[in-house]
C-alpha cells in the first residue's frame, strides 16, 4: 500500500509537496492494516481537485515518472542522451536542480521508503530505508551520494551482492533498477511494488488500449464480473460476446443492447463515448482489485456521469468489494463527488486534496482540512463558492463579455 509519496521540481510541482493516504484513526472510512507499530489507519483513496492548469494531472503524472525511473532506468536510459525528467519548466534554474522523487510503501506489513534525486545527466542521490521493528527502529539499506567519491554506501552491511550492484550500476541508472532486473533477493520486493502495485490510467494511456486490456479479460476470470458490471451501469447492455479469435482486440467485442425485440449487437464504433469509457476502466478496476494495487486515474469524471463516478468511490471503500485494499488516487473537477444529493459525503475532508498555482506558476498541494471546513457544511457548495480556493479565479459571465467585446472590436 502506498502511505506517502514526496515530489519536488517536478513538471509543475516546484517545491516539495506531499500527498499522503494516512488517516486519522477515529475517521470514517478508513481501512486499519497491521504494522510492527500496530493498526495503522489509511484512506483506500483520495481526491485532488482544482481548477484547468492547476497541476492535478501533474501529481499523478510524477508518481507515474517515478515508477518509470525505477521499472526502466536500467534498460532504455542508457541510449539518451540525458537522463530523461519533467523539471519545473517557468525558471531557469531549476534546469539545473534535481528532481525529487521520494515514497513511503507497505510491503508485507513492513515500511519502506525509497526516494531519488535526478539531475541532468546522472542520478544524485537514492536510498532504500526499511523499517522492521516500526517506524522507531529505522534501517538505512542504501545511500547513495554521487557527489562524493565512493558514491555507494551500504550502513548496516544489510543489502547482499553489494560490490556487484554497485559495479552494474551506471551513474544514470537508479540501483533499484538493476536490482529489479536481477532478481534481487531483498530489494526485488521493492521493485515489485512498483511494477505491479502502481498503475496509471489517464490521457496520456489511449483509450483503445484499456478497451482492449479489458476485452482480453472478456474471455478469462473477469468476464462474468466484467458483464455484471456493464449491466448494472444502466447503459442499456444486457451482455458480451468476444468473436474467436478477437479476444485481444475491442473491435472483436460486441455488447448486446436490450429492445423490445430481444437483444441486439452493435459493432464496437457504433458504442457511446460514455459506454466505452466505462468498458474501458473495468479490466484495470477490477485487476487492481483484485491485487491490492494503486490505481492512478487521472480525470476520473471524464465521459462517466456523476452516479458512474460516485460508485466508483464507493467500490474503494466497500471492504467486501475491495478486500484487498487496493487504492485509488483520482483527479476530478466533478464538485458533486465532494457529496450526495442525500448529505452523505463520499469523501472525508482529510480524502480531499486541492490544486492551486501560484504566480510564478508553481502548483501547491494542499489537504481540504487545511481550510477547516466544519463538520456539516456541505463541501460541494463551498468549493463551488471558492471558499476552499483551488477554482478558476473567474467571474460568472465574463467569458461570455468576452467574447462580445471582441465581437463589437471586430465589426462582426
Amino acid at each position: 500500500m502506498l502511505l506517502r509519496f514526496r515530489v519536488a521540481n517536478v513538471r509543475s510541482l516546484r517545491d516539495e509537496q506531499e500527498l499522503t493516504f494516512i488517516a486519522p484513526p477515529s475517521a470514517p472510512a478508513v481501512r486499519l492494516v497491521t504494522t510492527p507499530d500496530g493498526p495503522l489507519a489509511l484512506f483506500p483513496l483520495v481526491g485532488i481537485f482544482g481548477a484547468n492548469a492547476s497541476g492535478k494531472s501533474n501529481v499523478l503524472a510524477a508518481l507515474n515518472d517515478m515508477r518509470d525511473a525505477v521499472l526502466n532506468s536500467y534498460a532504455q536510459w542508457a541510449a539518451r542522451p540525458s537522463v530523461p525528467r519533467h523539471v519545473f519548466a517557468l525558471d531557469s534554474k531549476s534546469a539545473a536542480e534535481s528532481a525529487f522523487f521520494e515514497a513511503d510503501v507497505l510491503i508485507g506489513g513492513e515500511r519502506w521508503t525509497y526516494g531519488f534525486e535526478l539531475g541532468e545527466e546522472r542520478v544524485e542521490a537514492e536510498w532504500v530505508h526499511r523499517y522492521p521493528r516500526g517506524d522507531r527502529h529505522r534501517q538505512e539499506w542504501l545511500d547513495r551520494d554521487a557527489s562524493r567519491q565512493e558514491p555507494f554506501r551500504w550502513p548496516g552491511n544489510r543489502v547482499r551482492d553489494r560490490a556487484q550492484l554497485a559495479r552494474r550500476t551506471r551513474p544514470d541508472a537508479l540501483l533499484l533498477s538493476i536490482a529489479g532486473t536481477d532478481n534481487h533477493p531483498q530489494l526485488s520486493p521493492l521493485f515489485d511494488w512498483f511494477r505491479r502495485n502502481l498503475w496509471s490510467i489517464g490521457p496520456e494511456i489511449e483509450r483503445s488500449e484499456r478497451e482492449r486490456f479489458t476485452a482480453e479479460q472478456l474471455s478469462g476470470l473477469q468476464g462474468r464480473r466484467i458483464r455484471e458490471l456493464l449491466q448494472v451501469a444502466d447503459l442499456g447492455v444486457a451482455g458480451a460476446v468476444v468473436e474467436d479469435g478477437a479476444q485481444d482486440r475491442p473491435g472483436g467485442v460486441r455488447l448486446l443492447h436490450r429492445t423490445s425485440g430481444g437483444e441486439v449487437p452493435l459493432e464496437w464504433e457504433q458504442e457511446s463515448y460514455g459506454t466505452r469509457s466505462w468498458f474501458a476502466l473495468l479490466g484495470p478496476l477490477l485487476l487492481a482489485l483484485d491485487r491490492g494495487a494503486v490505481l492512478l486515474l487521472d480525470e476520473l469524471d471524464a465521459s462517466l456521469h456523476p452516479r458512474m463516478a460516485a460508485e466508483v468511490i464507493r467500490i474503494f471503500h466497500d471492504p467486501e468489494a475491495n478486500p484487498n485494499c487496493a487504492q485509488l488516487v483520482f483527479t476530478s473537477h466533478d464538485a458533486t463527488l465532494l457529496g450526495a444529493p442525500s448529505g452523505e459525503r463520499l469523501l472525508e475532508p482529510e480524502q480531499i486534496w486541492l490544486t492551486e498555482k501560484d504566480a510564478d506558476g508553481a502548483t501547491h498541494l494542499y489537504a481540504l482540512t487545511e481550510a477547516d471546513p466544519g463538520p456539516e457544511e456541505n463541501l460541494a457548495a463551498s468549493y463551488l463558492e471558492g471558499v476552499f480556493g483551488a477554482v478558476p479565479d473567474l467571474l460568472e459571465g465574463q467569458i461570455a463579455l468576452r467574447v462580445r467585446d471582441a465581437r463589437e472590436a471586430g465589426g462582426n
